[in-house]
């Protein structure tokens, strides 16, 4: 889980993270999503001409399950890191006066905190500040 407060409202940040430029501004550059629910979104991590995984290369596919404009977007991880499918993923946002959001991020369902489990929160509090720069100013550091 992560919390962090955006200095942005919640359609911006709502946006950030269901919107395809959105996602690809912040998280990963090589995207494929529709704010729609029951759409799988993509994200690719690394040289899309290699092999996945074996050679640097990851490809997370989730599903969207549930979007409350401004409010609540919910991912299920159907393909990706065999650590990763099944897992779930939530953007929970609360507008926090003064145009900011609160945001409370969780990647959860996990069979077990193993070292990968570890090394993935590590990364995500990266992004999670990237998506806060992104909201903020208009430019994350996507990979």
């Amino acid at each position: 889980m992560h919390y962090l407060v955006i200095n942005a409202p919640a359609e911006k940040v709502y946006k950030a993270v269901t919107d395809e430029a959105g996602l690809a501004s912040w998280w990963a550059k090589n995207t494929i999503a529709k704010s729609e629910v029951g759409f799988t979104d993509e994200f690719i991590f690394g040289d899309s001409t290699k092999n996945y995984k074996s050679e640097g290369r990851h490809h997370n596919k989730m599903l969207v399950t549930e979007l409350v404009p401004n409010t609540i977007v919910r991912w299920d991880c159907k393909g990706g890191d065999t650590e990763w499918i099944g897992t779930k993923l939530s953007f929970e946002m609360t507008p926090a006066g003064d145009g900011k959001t609160e945001l409370m991020f969780t990647h959860a369902d996990w069979a077990e905190q193993s070292q990968f489990f570890a090394n993935c929160n590590y990364f995500w509090g990266m992004f999670m500040t990237s998506l806060k720069q992104y909201c903020e100013t208009g430019t994350g550091t996507p990979y």
